[in-house]
């Protein structure tokens, strides 16, 4: 990108925000190019593993534990362990946010503006298959896209829906532990990576997002319980759009605070009262723009307050809440073909002590969580997708194999990662195995131990299961 194609207003701003002295390295900033990261998925394999395993060059994020910079050649794209979930694509400041919020498994988390989901997989696996994920997005079309990524991570705790914020408010006022508001912003940190998001800054600019934004924190901020915690967090360098928005929530919501989170050598604090906030530029740290604010409700704050006397009742439960054609199951009850199936597993992990079993419209669903058994708002997904039934057949389902481990189903086709086959199954195409593999019925085919799909054998040959939907092109 070159200096002629940022808006002018867009380089006085930042003079001001760097001084002179700091402003020329930021410019050259932008002769560099941007970096790429992929940050991996802790539920399936740790990063240490994962460094020494995987056959493309990576190297650590300094900040973020199980973040990797990577090569920008489209092969990290291709990789058969990108399809089995094993890590997400991400821009390494933007992996920041997710690792400033203190997770803690069991946790109610909400993700109010998730998609495409690069944090809201991260929250889901910091998790670590207990409590649960809401991940919400306005647009139903980005929506689709961060569930097949929750998907493809092999996330079973968590529900996705698309709704406007205030009618998740009316929903689940005081509700979550955790919140994390990446709030649509002017793109500003981004202006690197994509030179096109000028139009839009000087179409709209800040003062547009800033309207958006503190809207959103409000709504975010009456929907976490007292002591819980809120991550705000855009990728612009705008003062109005940072601290004016966090400032904007501490003035209307004054049982909230900025606390300070983990620092890492590069970071910048926050302006003014904000100073406990990061901010992230190009020209101290190996990432695009980003900024990111820790804020903590009081704990002895009332429960009755008005923002929350529309709570979600947690002893509400499905057959209160569900419209018609969907009913509750225990696991004996559920259709002999899927019961059948379910006996086959080994003590798979993504059953809970809390979980339920929904029947809808042939297709069956597991609830790891009874808490996700809510209706009466749009949502695309709630628990785990375990496959569907046609007559009396029951098909596994994508997400299911995703969300299995090797070791936890006995008909498993374990091939090479660099084998030809593994990118052949990825495309739909019959593959052959190397010995004779006579069971017929339902396998899990796996990349170096890491589940992608189903076949089903036949003859000694497997026959391409793999979603349509999911295949590499």
């Amino acid at each position: 990108m070159t200096l002629m194609q940022l808006p002018e207003a867009f380089l006085h701003m930042m003079r001001d925000l760097l001084g002179e002295e700091e402003y020329p390295a930021f410019l050259a900033s932008y002769e560099c190019s941007p970096r790429t990261g992929l940050r991996v998925n802790r539920r399936k394999i740790s990063a240490e593993t994962f460094a020494e395993k995987m056959s493309l060059p990576v190297c650590s994020v300094p900040w973020i534990d199980n973040g990797f910079f990577c090569g920008d050649d489209g092969k990290i794209s291709r990789h058969p362990w990108y399809y089995g979930g094993l890590y997400y694509i991400q821009e390494p400041s933007a992996m920041t946010p997710a690792s400033l919020l203190p997770v803690e498994p069991g946790d109610r988390i909400l993700d109010l503006c998730a998609a495409p989901g690069g944090k809201a997989t991260e929250l889901a696996a910091k998790l670590e298959g207990r409590g649960f994920l809401l991940a919400n997005d306005i647009s139903v079309s980005r929506a689709k896209g961060l569930l097949r990524n929750l998907e493809r991570f092999g996330i079973a705790n968590m529900a996705v829906c698309s709704e406007h914020p205030r009618k998740l408010l009316a929903r689940f006022a005081g509700y979550f532990d955790k919140v994390l508001v990446d709030a649509p912003c002017s793109g500003e940190g981004m202006f690197r990576r994509r030179p096109d998001m000028t139009a839009d800054w000087q179409e709209r600019g800040p003062a547009h997002y800033s309207v958006i934004q503190k809207e959103l924190i409000l709504q975010a901020a009456d929907m976490l319980r007292p002591g819980g915690c809120m991550l705000y967090s855009t990728c612009t360098f705008s003062p109005l759009e940072n601290e004016g928005t966090v400032e904007w929530l501490l003035e209307n919501r004054p049982e909230f605070e900025l606390i300070p989170t983990k620092w890492y050598e590069g970071f910048s604090h926050g302006l003014g009262t904000c100073r406990n906030a990061v901010r992230i530029f190009p020209h101290r740290m190996a990432g695009e723009g980003h900024f990111a604010a820790l804020l903590q409700k009081r704990p002895d704050i009332s429960a009755e307050t008005p923002a929350m006397t529309a709570g979600y009742d947690e002893r509400e439960t499905f057959e209160k809440s569900s419209g018609g054609g969907e009913r509750q199951q225990k696991a004996d009850c559920l259709p002999e073909a899927a019961a059948g199936f379910l006996a086959s597993l080994k003590k798979p992990s993504f059953l809970t002590g809390r979980g339920q079993w929904q029947i809808r419209e042939n297709r069956v669903y597991y609830l790891p969580d009874r808490r996700l058994a809510c209706a009466g708002l749009r949502f695309l997904r709630t628990g785990l997708l375990f496959g569907e039934m046609k007559r009396d057949r029951f098909e596994p389902s994508q997400a299911l194999a995703l969300a299995l481990r090797a070791e936890e189903y006995p008909k498993v086709l374990d091939f090479l990662p660099e084998d030809e086959r593994v990118i052949r199954y990825l495309r739909g195409e019959t593959v052959i195995p190397d010995v004779p593999f006579c069971d017929s019925g339902w396998a899990l085919v796996c990349a170096g131990g890491f589940p992608l799909g189903w076949g089903k054998m036949h003859n000694s040959l497997l026959k391409n299961k793999y979603d349509a939907g999911w295949r590499m092109l």
